[in-house]
């Protein structure tokens, strides 16, 4: 019952993100190769790949503009913290996200679960928006496939507390049990991530 509320309480949210999304202002475009040469800074946490090289990092290749826009500028403006990336984002520009936002971006990521595991058994909480196989399925979502465990429980626990807010998630993990929580990490943690440059 839980999780059925938990997935019609997403779909709303999800009708409410999609009429919200056109009024977005839009920043500078990014270039990816402009964006390649600033990853440098990025690399020992979530590598030049977008490929996480730490577990407490998230993957951040093939991630959406908008999405990695909207948290580095979140980092920047301490609407969101960190003890790292608080203190890189602070002095990054909006030409200098729009460019790291366009490199990682355009890496492309293939998601593969475990076998023998069927997708309805996904947690139906989440999978409106970040797919059974933890492929985002609208713009400013993030991937969860491959992430580590410890990564996604942090984040869910922080969005349920109140250290990080989104009108979505705030509202799915306002209510979830930490055992919830371990097993929506475990499931997204379990799936296979690959991810390539776009040619």
């Amino acid at each position: 019952m839980l999780k059925a509320t938990l997935f019609g309480l997403g779909g709303v949210l999800l009708a409410q993100i999609a009429f919200a999304l056109p009024v977005v202002a839009q920043g500078p475009v990014g270039d990816p190769q402009a964006g390649r040469k600033k990853a440098g800074m990025c690399r020992t946490c979530h590598g030049l790949d977008g490929f996480a090289r730490i577990p407490i990092a998230p993957h951040i290749g093939g991630e959406p503009v908008a999405y990695l826009e909207k948290q580095l500028k979140a980092f920047r403006q301490g609407t969101r913290t960190h003890e790292m990336m608080s203190v890189v984002a602070k002095n990054l520009d909006d030409q200098s996200i729009a460019d790291l936002a366009a490199w990682y971006s355009e890496h492309k990521v293939e998601a593969t679960p475990p076998e023998g595991v069927s997708a309805d058994a996904a947690p139906q909480a989440c999978t409106a928006c970040h797919g059974a196989d933890g492929i985002g399925q609208i713009e400013n979502v993030p991937n969860l496939a491959g992430e580590s465990a410890i990564y996604i429980d942090t984040q869910l626990k922080a969005f349920r507390i109140g250290k990080r807010t989104d009108d979505v998630m705030s509202a799915i993990t306002a209510d979830l049990t930490n055992e919830e929580i371990r097993a929506y990490a475990d499931w997204y943690a379990a799936i296979r991530l690959k991810i390539t440059q776009a040619d």
